[in-house]
């Protein structure tokens, strides 16, 4: 994925988290407006952040990782309360 047609076609098909086919088009307007011709920095941010979320979400051990961060999170709310 190097393009933006190709994040749009991945977003497209429910790669991505929940929100994000919606958020990278707003982003990427922003991007845009905020870019002069001669540099688009911004506008390869947004291109490198959705590419990484698309990524980074189609990865089968993220779930797991969320889940432990989500489990070490209440474990350290429950000691904090002396539970």
């Amino acid at each position: 994925m190097k393009t933006i047609g190709d994040i749009r076609a991945a977003l497209r098909s429910g790669h991505g988290f929940p929100g994000d086919r919606e958020t990278f088009e707003i982003d990427l307007q922003r991007a845009l407006e905020a870019s002069t011709e001669t540099d688009l920095k911004a506008v390869a941010a947004v291109i490198v952040d959705y590419r990484g979320r698309i990524r980074l979400y189609q990865d089968p051990d993220f779930d797991i990782a969320v889940q432990e961060g989500i489990d070490l999170a209440t474990r350290l709310k429950r000691e904090a309360r002396g539970e």
